[in-house]
């Protein structure tokens, strides 16, 4: 997983193009809000769709109901598995 650089102060400088800011600044306004709201509310809910990405697994109900067979009726190791687990299980 990656590292993200956090500060202790709760800073954060960023150098923003004069056209992009005033976009950014008008889209604030327009919501009554300041810009650095504006910016902190976004980019918090864009994070979180992306972590929720990163850390959710969808799965078809196909897919769920395998799952579920598995996990209530598991299948006998095969000899390859229980090879893998020996030597896990050794070191």
């Amino acid at each position: 997983m990656p590292r993200a650089s956090v500060d202790d102060n709760g800073r954060f400088s960023m150098d923003i193009p004069p056209l992009e800011k005033a976009r950014l600044v008008r889209a604030a306004a327009l919501e009554h809000t300041t810009l650095k709201d504006f910016l902190l509310r976004n980019s918090l809910r864009a994070a979180d769709l992306v972590i929720e990405r990163a850390e959710r697994i969808a799965l078809s109900e196909r897919d769920t109901r395998k799952i579920l067979d598995l996990l209530d009726n598991p299948r006998e190791p095969n000899p390859h598995m229980v090879a893998i687990l020996k030597d896990r299980q050794a070191k």
